[in-house]
């Protein structure tokens, strides 16, 4: 489910009933990286997780990591697709899964909601303990099974942090 209908439909349907706490159980991990094997999902920005992770590194004074990143990104481009690495992990690698799952449940609680907010997501573990066969987890973990998902996820980085809307697949 996208944060936004989270924040502005689910949560204020359930807040009407006026509980104590809300607790929202996701049963995939975070959503933290693009995905490019078919569905347009393209834009890090629209990402809650992304947007967690970019208020957390403001609020730890390490936003300069950002920069340092996006630079990381921007020499990866020429390079040859089985050279480049996903570089946005370094960014991820700041903070733990409970540190973004708390900034994310902040995020889609709209302002003065009442009820206390929690999210729980599953483990990145568990899915690969239930799919023990799969391995298109790349949108959580931003492990990409192909070269080219490494140089689609920087390009993704590129383009957010130029505010470019296009999709990082349209080269």
């Amino acid at each position: 489910m996208r944060g936004t209908t989270m924040k502005t439909s689910i949560l204020q349907m359930v807040g009407r009933l006026r509980p104590k706490r809300i607790i929202v159980v996701s049963a995939a991990p975070q959503i933290r990286y693009p995905d490019c094997y078919g569905i347009d999902m393209s834009e890090m920005k629209r990402f809650v997780a992304f947007q967690a992770l970019v208020e957390l590194l403001e609020e730890h004074s390490k936003e300069y990591l950002l920069e340092e990143v996006y630079d990381r990104c921007k020499a990866q481009l020429i390079l040859p697709n089985d050279q480049i690495q996903n570089e946005i992990k370094i960014l991820y690698d700041q903070f733990t899964e409970e540190e973004i799952s708390n900034k994310i449940a902040t995020i889609v609680t709209p302002k003065g909601f009442k009820p206390e907010v929690k999210v729980i997501f599953q483990k990145i573990e568990a899915v690969h303990q239930a799919c023990p066969n799969n391995n298109g987890d790349w949108y959580f973990s931003g492990n990409y099974p192909t070269p080219g998902g490494n140089k689609i996820v920087n390009k993704a980085f590129i383009n957010y942090m130029e505010k470019s809307d296009f999709r990082a697949y349209m080269f």
